[in-house]
């Protein structure tokens, strides 16, 4: 079976706590037209470049019933900025359009098969995948950007167009894995891509 979740599998369900105290479910965003559920953290330079970016997305497809959930799974014991207390922080800082949840035990991320920060999901009304990969090819170097797969695949989506390019690789730092899986990924491999 394949690391990452693969086009057309069902979204996993999880049940995870939000930044603003809440605890937030996948069945709590039934409404949305499309859901977009991508894998971020606090601390990598290609999450912080690039939010920006991921901001203008989300507020772009709003009125057209698109949500926006970050997950961070990335380990505290590898990253300490990337504790939940950080996250409660920087979601007051940024103010960010969209549900910030926090994957404790990384299971959730292990079920989607994130592979870095960030990673995008998108998943249509039935919360099938249609689209997985980077939302740009120049994330952590936003004035590089030449192209924008994921407002790409949301628009085509939304027109009822097939998606060019449903499936690109992410481009990021690699998921901080805990404990025993942490093994066949550097902690610091922030710079491969």
């Amino acid at each position: 079976m394949p690391f990452t979740l693969e086009l057309g599998q069902p979204a996993p369900g999880f049940t995870l706590p939000a930044t603003d105290g809440s605890t937030r479910s996948l069945s709590d965003f039934a409404d949305a037209e499309l859901l977009v559920i991508f894998f971020t953290c606090n601390h990598c330079p290609y999450v912080i470049n690039s939010d920006e970016l991921t901001r203008a997305t989300a507020d772009k497809f709003a009125s057209r019933g698109v949500r926006f959930v970050g997950i961070n799974s990335n380990s505290p014991n590898t990253y300490p900025e990337d504790s939940f207390e950080h996250m409660v922080e920087r979601m007051n800082e940024h103010r960010f359009p969209w549900t910030y949840l926090h994957d404790g035990s990384q299971d959730v991320a292990r079920a989607y098969g994130a592979l870095r920060t960030p990673h995008f999901y998108v998943f249509d009304r039935d919360r099938r995948l249609i689209y997985t990969g980077r939302a740009v090819d120049s994330p952590r170097v936003p004035e590089n950007v030449t192209t924008s797969e994921l407002d790409d695949a949301i628009e085509a989506a939304l027109s009822g167009e097939p998606i060019a390019t449903p499936l690109t690789n992410p481009v990021g730092c690699n998921v901080k894995w805990d404990g025993r899986d942490a093994h066949w990924m550097p902690a610091d491999a922030c710079d491969l891509v």
